[in-house]
Parts: C-alpha cells; structure tokens; sequence
C-alpha cells in the first residue's frame, strides 16, 4: 500500500479526532485510492501512533461512507457509489438550509464578514486551481451558519454526511466547474445582509443540491 510521503507524521499522542482528519484527507485527495487496502501496520508508521486511535478512526470512516470493512479481513477505502453520495448530499442540503434558518435572526458583522473572506480564498483557488484549499475555503464558508446556529445535531449530522461529498466537491473544485458557487456564496451573502431567512435558507439548499457527480467536469 503505498502512502503519503512522512513517516511517523504524527510524533506526539493524537487525539482520535486527529488521527480522523489525516485519514479522511488522505481519503479524499486520492493518496489512498477507492478499493485500495488499508493496512494497520503501514497506518501506524506513517501516522506514529497506536493501533486503537486508527480502529476508531476507521470505524467513523466507515460510518461516513469512506471505508468498507470486512470483518476478519481487510479494510479498505470505498469505490465511489453514486446512491451514497445522492443520499448524504440530500441531507446535507437539509442540515444547511436549516442551520441558515436558525442563523440568519442572529448572525453577527464579523460572521458575515468570515463568510466574505472565505468565499474571496475559494475564489482564489478555484483561480490558480487548488482544490485543496478551495475545499477548506468552502468549508469555512458553509460553518459559519453552523457554528452559528447553535444546533449541536446539525453538526454532528454533517460530520458523517460532509466527507463522502468532499471526494465530489474536491475533484469538481479541480477544474473551473466550481466557479458557480462563487456567484451562489455572494447572493447567500447579500441576502444575509439583508436578513432575508427564507431566501438564504433557499439559496443554500440549491447550492448543495447544485453538486454534480461526474468525474470529468
């Protein structure tokens, strides 16, 4: 199994939430292809930690749809599954729309003004084509209705549904095709402003809803 450059990339005891995110973004960037075997051994070198934070870690991978696991054989990254992804899209559309609806009454200056920041970074990577940093810049963007509104489930939800849509939206922010969103994330902006709930919570929703699936665009 070949694996990210870095051995023992991790020197100090991780958090398992750690140990999480450096697998899900070795997943999503493609270092570790779809069907390709995922070796605890190998996983403990690189990362530089012990077997149990990697299980746990797999067995939220798994929950999200980006690890298939075979009990008493081998774990693996899963292929892509076109069902999967229609399904953890529509939720996240859902999960969105409603954190906007209870955000909007309560957003600050300084929220909308991350939210601008944000979609000036996405931007700029959709620009110079890193789909990496348009992928955390979208992130930011989208959290802050999350974070502010207030509703712990919402996050938790799409902390399971976000990752097996990240593998779409990262090889869609690899072309020019995601520069739609950038005109979608302005006119979320400007009726935020403006206080507009419903339209928010609309436009949000077309803007998950507007991810499509090909591997080629």
């Amino acid at each position: 199994m070949p694996i990210p450059g870095g051995l023992g990339l991790h020197k100090r005891q991780l958090l398992r939430d750690d140990v999480y995110e450096s697998l899900r973004k070795a997943i999503v960037d493609g270092s570790f292809a779809p069907g390709e075997r995922l070796k605890d051994t190998e996983l403990e070198e690189w990362l530089g930690v012990s077997r149990t934070p990697i299980r746990e870690a797999l067995l939220r991978l798994e929950r999200a749809g980006l690890v298939v696991t075979q009990p008493g054989k081998a774990t693996s990254v899963a292929p892509f599954d076109l069902a999967s992804t229609v399904s953890a899209q529509q939720v996240a559309a859902a999960m969105h729309e409603l954190a906007a609806t209870l955000a909007v009454p309560v957003i600050t200056a300084g929220q909308i003004d991350a939210m601008v920041t944000a979609n000036s970074s996405f931007a700029l990577a959709l620009d110079v084509l890193d789909p990496d940093a348009a992928l955390d810049a979208d992130d930011a963007f989208h959290s802050v209705f999350v974070e502010a509104s207030g509703n712990r489930i919402v996050a938790d939800v799409l902390e399971q549904t976000t990752p097996l849509l990240h593998r779409v939206e990262r090889m869609r922010f690899a072309s020019f095709a995601g520069r739609d969103s950038v005109a979608q994330h302005d006119a979320i902006v400007e009726r935020t402003r403006a206080g507009d709930t419903a339209a928010v919570a609309a436009l949000v929703r077309e803007n998950w809803l507007s991810l499509r699936y090909t591997t080629a665009d």
